[in-house]
């Protein structure tokens, strides 16, 4: 498939970056066009330039109102924007539905009106919930235990009738985010544990460790998305959901504590056997990625994503012991816009000059 015109929603977050120049190293020639409202613009850490100066253009909008010209031209749609994690989709349960499943099934079908060929959808490994010790596969069974699993079943379920052969959608369904990118998040289980690490020499794991957690460094779903813009109907069907990740990166909580001690010698790692379990638990099979996309397999190890994350943390000076009150955690961000005044409860800029505040 040729592609002349790439529009991606929520690029200015932390899986954005990184797809933006993947897909400008792949497509060169293509238009790339940004779409965000920008609540994490100003969220960088350690960018050698703005990732968006890669882009052709950058609008500034809601998803949940995207113009109808926006679309025009446009072969493909990389859908990131939404309410990303289960403590935000606790605080904003509401709007998290109405963001990532309402809105996001509204742009599909204003896309294929508009003639888009290929809609990628970034959805989640974490729709198999509490998913025991057997890995799932793309026809397991969903047990979403989190409103944010929730609006992505949703959205799946919605997504599978409008697919045809003239609008070809894929779900990305990623394992647990990880590793460096220009805007970093460090409420993601790994990024948490080697700052953890590297400001306090402590990893305290508040569960008794044992839950399953499948990763995928973040550079590594850019190169899937890189795959499923030009995935033919052939090659998976009108409509695929299919696992994004690799088998080799299922690992206990526990386990990636110990290899995030291990790479920093005099890291002490604690668990808590008395806490209430955690539900969230669930290996997962990738053969049908890895069958699908043979190309574009991640090509991350962990010990390199820890080091890369160790080593990029001191070059920023980081030592905050309190991290998780700072802009590096999503959740944290959106309570100061709120306690600002610049962010209504539905999550829309309270005026244009509150969203220039936060660009600046």
């Amino acid at each position: 498939m040729t592609l002349s015109r790439i529009l991606l929603t929520g690029n200015m977050g932390y899986v954005g970056p990184g797809v933006v120049q993947q897909l400008r190293q792949a497509f060169p020639a293509a238009e790339l066009i940004g779409y965000d409202l920008g609540f994490f613009a100003h969220c960088l850490t350690g960018a050698e330039r703005l990732p968006e100066s890669r882009l052709d253009r950058q609008e500034f909008g809601d998803v949940r109102q995207v113009p109808a010209e926006l679309l025009a031209g446009v072969d493909a749609v990389v859908h990131l924007a939404a309410i990303s994690n289960d403590p935000m989709g606790k605080a904003y349960e509401e709007v998290t539905m109405e963001i990532n499943h309402q809105a996001g099934i509204e742009l599909a079908r204003q896309a294929k009106a508009a003639g888009v060929r290929a809609f990628v959808f970034a959805s989640s490994c974490s729709i198999y919930g509490m998913g025991g010790e057997d890995a799932k596969t793309e026809t397991s069974s969903v047990n979403p235990l989190t409103a944010y699993a929730r609006s992505k079943v949703a959205s799946e379920q919605d997504l599978a009738p409008l697919a045809d052969d003239d609008f070809v959608v894929t779900c990305l369904r990623f394992a647990t985010a990880c590793g460096w990118s220009d805007r970093l998040r460090l409420d993601l289980v790994l990024n948490d544990f080697v700052a953890s690490a590297v400001a306090t020499g402590e990893i305290s794991i508040l569960s008794d460790g044992t839950p399953w957690r499948p990763l995928i460094h973040v550079r590594d779903m850019a190169r899937a998305i890189e795959w499923a813009v030009t995935r033919e109907a052939t090659n998976g069907g009108r409509f695929l959901a299919v696992n994004a990740g690799s088998d080799a990166w299922n690992y206990r909580v526990k386990e990636l504590a110990e290899a995030v001690a291990e790479a920093l010698p005099g890291t002490r790692v604690s668990v808590n056997p008395a806490a209430a379990p955690d539900l969230r638990s669930y290996r997962v099979d990738f053969s049908l990625f890895q069958e699908l996309a043979p190309d574009h397999q991640p090509q991350h190890s962990l010990a390199a994503t820890i080091a890369e994350l160790h080593e990029k943390l001191l070059a920023m000076g980081f030592r905050d012991p309190e991290f998780r009150g700072s802009r590096l955690m999503r959740l944290r961000v959106l309570a100061a816009l709120r306690e600002q005044g610049e962010l209504t409860e539905q999550l829309t800029w309270t005026s244009p000059v509150a969203a220039e505040a936060s660009l600046a």
